[in-house]
């Protein structure tokens, strides 16, 4: 086939995929795979049994990249003053959202509600954060950081960036940058979705989910 045709339909293939992509995104995805055709992998790619389906390879080295991420992130995150990455993503978002009400800083890092209020909890114990009325709602609450827990971020946020340089400082800013391309509107989708998916069954939400596929 001639060069330019094939490099004509790998694009349209692409494209249809990832409509919203640039061309440039494009490239990075292109030169990535031919890399991976040209290279012979050394070892199986995870622990363990390997997934036959790429689908199910690809959940199971998310979910072993998730897991090390919080083991290597409770070493990282040891004498900031908090001991896991719940707390920093709350403690975060608490300062982006300014002054939000619970609840949507529990929805806003994906935690069950029961899970996302022990962990407030500990923090304004532990004088992260404060909680105050909310004037629209008498029946909720609002939460701001307090200055020692903005200087608890500050530390955490120093580690945590050294976490992922670590991790991730081999791929090279150019794969990182076509994981995030490939990925992104999975998280979207699903984040979107969350919210009214919580206490369906899985057979609701995987019907309304494969029929858009």
């Amino acid at each position: 086939m001639n060069k330019t045709v094939e490099l004509v339909n790998a694009w349209g293939a692409f494209e249809e995929k990832h409509p919203d992509s640039s061309i440039a995104e494009f490239c990075r995805y292109y030169l990535s795979t031919q890399q991976e055709e040209e290279q012979s992998l050394p070892r199986a790619l995870t622990g363990g049994l390997q997934p036959k389906k790429p689908e199910a390879l690809l959940a199971k080295l998310m979910g072993r990249i998730v897991r090390l991420h919080q083991l290597y992130g409770r070493i990282a995150l040891e004498g900031t003053g908090i001991s896991q990455f719940e707390e920093f993503a709350l403690l975060n978002t608490i300062l982006q959202m300014k002054e939000p009400r619970k609840s949507d800083v529990i929805y806003a890092t994906i935690y069950e509600m029961s899970t996302g209020t022990d962990l407030l909890n500990r923090l304004r114990k532990n004088g992260f954060i404060t909680e105050l009325p909310d004037p629209a709602d008498g029946r909720s609450k609002r939460v701001k950081i307090t200055a020692r827990g903005e200087k608890v971020l500050q530390a955490s946020f120093k580690r945590l960036t050294q976490l992922v340089n670590m991790l991730f400082g081999e791929m090279g800013q150019d794969n990182i940058m076509l994981c995030i391309q490939l990925m992104k509107n999975v998280e979207i989708k699903f984040s979107e979705r969350w919210p009214e998916d919580k206490g369906k069954s899985f057979d609701e939400i995987y019907t309304s989910v494969m029929s858009d596929i």
